[in-house]
C-alpha cells in the first residue's frame, strides 16, 4: 500500500500539521489503527506533562501505572528454612511461603 502525506489539524492547539508517508507507514507497522490528533510539540508537551513515554499513562484506562507508594509487605516464616521474611501477599496458611533465597532454589525445580 502506498502512503501519501496527509495534513491533520491539531485537537489541543488547531495548528495544522503533516503527517507524512513515513510515519504512516510506521504507525501501519505498530499496528495503530487510528491517526495522530496532536502535533508534534504538543505531543512532546503532553509527554512530558504526563512523564510518559508511552505505555499506560493513565489517562484514559485508569491508572494502573505504578505509583512510589512503598509496597505493602505482610511477615512470614520461611517453610524451608524458618528464617523470618516479608512478603508482598498476606500469607493463608495452608502453602508454605518462602524467604526469597529458598525461593530462587525451589523455584527452577518447578
Amino acid at each position: 500500500m502506498s502512503f501519501q502525506d496527509k495534513t491533520l489539524t491539531c485537537s489541543d492547539c488547531s495548528k495544522t500539521f503533516s503527517f507524512t508517508a513515513e510515519e504512516q507507514e510506521h504507525f501501519k507497522e505498530r499496528g495503530f489503527t487510528n491517526e495522530p490528533k496532536r502535533c508534534p510539540d504538543c505531543r512532546q508537551a503532553r509527554k512530558a506533562a504526563t512523564g510518559g513515554g508511552g505505555g499506560n499513562r493513565g489517562e484514559s484506562y485508569g491508572n494502573r501505572s505504578y505509583s512510589s507508594a512503598p509496597r505493602q509487605m505482610f511477615p512470614a516464616t520461611c517453610g524451608q528454612c524458618g528464617k523470618a521474611t516479608e512478603v508482598p501477599f498476606q500469607p493463608r496458611g495452608d502453602k508454605p511461603v518462602y524467604c526469597s533465597d529458598c525461593y530462587r532454589k525451589i523455584k527452577p525445580s518447578r
